[in-house]
């Protein structure tokens, strides 16, 4: 191979961080490497990263292999100490062209390749500008990073650190040049996105940057949230609900679960009433949306009314958009030292909440036959609605907005059948 390949697992801020990795590595003159982005979310995350550093060093013997991402945060041993890896970066040292610059020689010590500074000695969030997302017709924009938050599950800010904003001015120019690329729809994306502001001067919100990205640059078409804590939802972000309709009618909810006992000892801020007033208050105000949600099954000293409280919660909400994760110890949070159930009874439950959140979806998807909606069309022949929902949208062109009419579903995307001559 020549030239710079990234593996990327993970979230949607890996992915944007995955393009100002490849930029910074070319810029280094780094060539014949594959870069790693981990994820430290799972366990099951980090099992694939390993096996996928494997693959890549089998298919590729001669290429250098730099493992980074919050599992190389994390577990940074467990990577230096791979045959497979050359170099072990932190996230921070990911995103700087002196890192590929400075890289160790082949062979050395596993102590030798780590490149990993303490993540919560970082205190600001460098802007990064980037023109694409390499395969992807809407474009990320990272506007936070890190969490002041402490939930008992999560491993993910001690690979990230604590929260800190990108200054705004810095996320208008990006999406702008996003947009001046042909990009239509803008995500923005953080580890804890509706912390946004905090730390800068004013303590702006994410609400507030949205407003101010739809008034400064009125060709975004799209405007997307990539997931946010219901509970740190401010009167920016509902009037956004009500009054933009640039503002997608779709919000990926972090609920983790539908019992308070359990909400409490996973440390989280809301109750289930918190989350239930919530989607009820963005429904009264914009029936259309959409609600997607990540939900634990099995936390420890989950018993079986308190998992029937998760399942009840899904439905009662109507998520539409239900991401499962079966508990998952993270060695060094509190919640790997709680009473842990049984991986098969873990596994049972992860399957019947994915069956319960199924059933949500094709109720979901039965709502919307009959219907005309916009979609934006994707490089794979899918598109997405305006509240994200799937679409098989055969012959039509990538980043084309259209209009069409909903015929039907099979249980996973919709049907459509072309309306409109003219695409937006």
């Amino acid at each position: 191979m020549s030239g710079v390949e990234v593996i990327t697992f993970g979230c949607r801020l890996n992915t944007y961080e995955s393009e100002v990795m490849r930029a910074e590595a070319e810029k280094a003159g780094l060539n014949n490497a594959i870069l790693v982005n981990t994820c430290a979310v799972t366990g099951e995350a980090v099992r694939q990263a390993r096996q996928a550093i494997r693959r890549a060093r089998r298919d590729n013997p001669h290429a250098r292999i730099i493992v980074t991402g919050c599992a190389a945060q994390t577990e940074k041993q467990t990577f230096a100490e791979m045959a497979e890896v050359d170099a072990v970066l932190g996230n921070e040292e990911k995103l700087t062209s002196a890192s590929y610059r400075s890289l160790p020689d082949f062979g050395v010590s596993a102590e030798e390749k780590l490149r990993v500074n303490d993540i919560m000695s970082v205190r600001a969030t460098a802007p990064q500008m980037i023109k694409h997302i390499d395969g992807h017709v809407r474009a990320f924009i990272q506007v936070q990073n890190g969490c002041d938050h402490r939930c008992t599950f999560c491993i993910i800010p001690y690979g990230r650190g604590n929260s800190r904003s990108v200054p705004m001015g810095a996320v208008v120019d990006q999406a702008r040049n996003l947009v001046e690329s042909g990009y239509r729809e803008i995500v923005l994306t953080g580890v804890d996105a509706t912390s946004y502001g905090a730390d800068l001067p004013g303590a702006p919100t994410l609400g507030l940057l949205a407003k101010t990205l739809l008034k400064q640059i009125p060709e975004i078409r799209r405007l997307r949230l990539s997931s946010i804590d219901s509970i740190e939802a401010d009167q920016h972000l509902m009037d956004l609900i009500v009054d933009e309709p640039r503002f997608m009618p779709h919000l990926h909810l972090s609920l983790q679960h539908g019992d308070d006992m359990i909400l409490k000892r996973m440390k989280r801020r809301h109750s289930r009433a918190d989350a239930m007033r919530f989607i009820e208050d963005v429904r009264r105000l914009r029936p259309e949306t959409s609600f997607g949600a990540d939900m634990i099954a099995g936390f420890p000293t989950e018993t079986e009314e308190m998992f029937a409280n998760a399942v009840g919660l899904a439905e009662d909400a109507g998520i539409a958009h239900l991401h499962v994760f079966p508990y998952s110890p993270r060695p060094g949070t509190p919640a790997a030292r709680m009473p842990q159930l049984d991986r098969a009874l873990i596994k049972d439950r992860a399957a019947r909440l994915r069956e319960a959140g199924q059933r949500l979806h094709r109720s979901h998807l039965d709502r919307m036959v009959g219907t005309r909606q916009w979609l934006l069309v994707e490089n794979n022949g899918l598109a997405h609605t305006e509240n994200f929902t799937l679409v098989a949208a055969p012959g039509l062109r990538p980043r084309d907005l259209v209009q069409v009419a909903i015929t039907g579903h099979n249980g996973k995307h919709l049907d459509m059948q072309l309306t409109a001559a003219d695409a937006a």
